[in-house]
C-alpha cells in the first residue's frame, strides 16, 4: 500500500489543478459515507488537533459491526475483547509459521507463506475544497488503474511472500521495522468484535480496530491490522510541483483511519486461518496546497484497500507468475 502513496497524492494535486478548468460548471456537493467532507472541515477549523499526532480519533469513531456476545464458540470461550485479541494472535502467529512450495515462471521451486492473499484498491471521489466535479472524478479510475499493480502477500500488515524477509533483525536498513511473522495485537487495539460458530469446526471473528490518525505499520491499532500509509508528509514534501501557502507538509496532510474491519475464519482444531478479509478505510486530507498557478487548495480522497485470503490460483499466476505446487 505504502508504495502507492506518492502516486495517489500526486494524483490528488493534479486533479486539484485540473478541476480549475471547470470553474464555470456548477459545483456538486457530495457527502461521502466515510466522511471526506467532514475531515476537510475538521482540518480547516483545527479540531483534528484534539486527537494528537498518531493518536486515536476519539469519539468520532463509530462502531460499524455487531458487538461481542460473551460465550463459547466452536469450543473457544470469549468473555471480552482481550480474549478476542489473544485468540487472533495465536491464529495469526501459527498461520504465519506455515509455508508452502510454489513454482515461479522460470520453473523454479520457491518457498512462500502457505496463506497468500490478493489486494484491491477503491478510490472515492476526489473532493476539492469540499466539493466534487463529476467530470474530474470520471478520470480518476483510469489514472489509478495504470498505477496500481496488485501483488500477493502474507497476512497483513506484512508486504512479503517470503517469510525470511519479514524477519528484519539482520537487515540494517529496516532496524526500526517489525517482524511481521507475528502480531502484537492486544485488546486495547480493538474497538469492537464479534464471533460466529460456523458449525463446521471453524469460527469467524470480525474485528474493528480503533481509529487512528497518521497510523504507522505495526505501531498502533490500525497499523497492526492493515497496510497503512505511514509518513506521507515526507512523501508529499518530495513532490517538487507541490507547495503550501502556509505551514509544513506534516501540518497540512492528515490521514484518518477508521471504520475498517478484519474478518478471519479459523480452524479451531489447528488454529490455522483458512480465510480472511481485511478492509482498510483511509481518508487523506490535504490543505493549503498549491500547484502551478493554483493556490491554497484543499483536497481529500477516501481510499478503501482490501486484502482477501487465500488468493485465487488465477491471481497468483496473473500477478506474479507463480503456481501452488
Amino acid at each position: 500500500m505504502g508504495k502507492y502513496v506518492k502516486k495517489v497524492l500526486a494524483l490528488m494535486m493534479a486533479v486539484a489543478l485540473f478541476a480549475t478548468c471547470f470553474t464555470g460548471c456548477k459545483k456538486m456537493n457530495y457527502v461521502i459515507q466515510e466522511g471526506a467532507v467532514r475531515a476537510i472541515h475538521e482540518i480547516k477549523d483545527g479540531s483534528w488537533l484534539e486527537t494528537g499526532e498518531g493518536g486515536d480519533v476519539g469519539d468520532d469513531d463509530p462502531i460499524v459491526i455487531d458487538e461481542l456476545t460473551p460465550g463459547t464458540y466452536g469450543g473457544v470461550t470469549f468473555n471480552d475483547l482481550n480474549d478476542v485479541a489473544a485468540y487472533y494472535k495465536e491464529a495469526y502467529d501459527y498461520t504465519k509459521s506455515l509455508t508452502a512450495e510454489y513454482i515461479n515462471d522460470q520453473g523454479e521451486t520457491c518457498t512462500f507463506y502457505k496463506l497468500l492473499g490478493d489486494e484491491t484498491m477503491e478510490l472515492g471521489d476526489v473532493m476539492i475544497d469540499g466539493s466534487a466535479n463529476a467530470v474530474v472524478n470520471k478520470l480518476v479510475p483510469g489514472i489509478m488503474s495504470s498505477m496500481f499493480s496488485p501483488t500477493p502477500y502474507g497476512l497483513t500488515p506484512c508486504y512479503n511472500r517470503n517469510p525470511d524477509l519479514d524477519n528484519n533483525s539482520e537487515d540494517t536498513s529496516k532496524v526500526n521495522d517489525h517482524d511481521f511473522r507475528t502480531t502484537d495485537v492486544t485488546g486495547d487495539d480493538i474497538l469492537a468484535a464479534n464471533v460466529v460458530d460456523n458449525g463446521d469446526g471453524t469460527i469467524t471473528m470480525e474485528i474493528q480496530p480503533k481509529g487512528v490518525k497518521m497510523a504507522l505499520r505495526g505501531d498502533d491499532a490500525q497499523g497492526r491490522f492493515f497496510q497503512v500509509l505511514g509518513d506521507i508528509g515526507g512523501v508529499v514534501a518530495s513532490i517538487d510541483a507541490v507547495s503550501f501557502t502556509q505551514g509544513t507538509p506534516e501540518e497540512n496532510i492528515v490521514v484518518y483511519y477508521k471504520g475498517g474491519t478484519a474478518k478471519v475464519t479459523i480452524n479451531t482444531a489447528t488454529k490455522e486461518v483458512t480465510e480472511a478479509d481485511y478492509t482498510m478505510i483511509s481518508n487523506i486530507s490535504v490543505t493549503h496546497a498549491s500547484i502551478a498557478v493554483i493556490k491554497d487548495k484543499s483536497a481529500s480522497l477516501v481510499i478503501t484497500y482490501k486484502n482477501h485470503f487465500p488468493a485465487s490460483d488465477e491471481f497468483l499466476m496473473e500477478s506474479k507468475g507463480i503456481t501452488r505446487k
